[in-house]
């Protein structure tokens, strides 16, 4: 014990080590940075992403916004377009992302694992939980802008019916 209380005295050494641990920290900060970088590089971490981001859009615009972007733009279209049409009827803008509907996102298992085949600009992720044979989803992704994107089908919008006018 004397000798380590020694080695530490050494304002030389306290130095050194300071630098050690200063080093680690960046290291660790900078592994850590990569860990949370945009996920849209690969279809299984887009995947992981929106299902990380459709959990926090309860209530939250800017959480709904980020699950928002990473949806394919026939899906970001019609939501769009269903914004406008609440927007015209409630008499404020409503914004796209407040389509998301947190309650119709419900996860019927925690998942665990995240897969991915790809077949030129489509992929499919299979998404399992602790039970993979019962436990087992699969989302279609597609590139898009150079990004992968989660494609949400949602129904087609019917028409918009104009009344005909009544003749006095």
């Amino acid at each position: 014990m004397r000798a380590l209380t020694r080695w530490f005295a050494s304002a030389a050494r306290l130095r050194v080590v300071a630098a050690y641990l200063l080093t680690a920290a960046v290291v660790l900060s900078v592994a850590a940075g990569c860990r949370t970088r945009p996920s849209e590089d690969s279809p299984e971490r887009v995947v992981e992403e929106f299902v990380n981001r459709m959990r926090r859009v309860h209530g939250d615009p800017k959480a709904a916004r980020a699950a928002f972007d990473l949806l394919w733009l026939e899906a970001r279209d019609n939501l769009t377009e269903r914004a406008k049409r609440a927007s015209a009827l409630v008499g404020q803008k409503v914004a796209p992302e407040a389509m998301l509907a947190p309650s119709r996102f419900s996860m019927q298992f925690e998942p665990k694992q995240y897969t991915s085949q790809i077949q030129g600009g489509w992929a499919e992720v299979t998404v399992t939980g602790e039970a993979p044979d019962s436990q087992r989803r699969i989302v279609t992704v597609v590139r898009e802008d150079n990004q992968w994107r989660v494609v949400l089908r949602l129904p087609p919008l019917p028409p918009i019916r104009r009344r005909q006018p009544q003749d006095p």
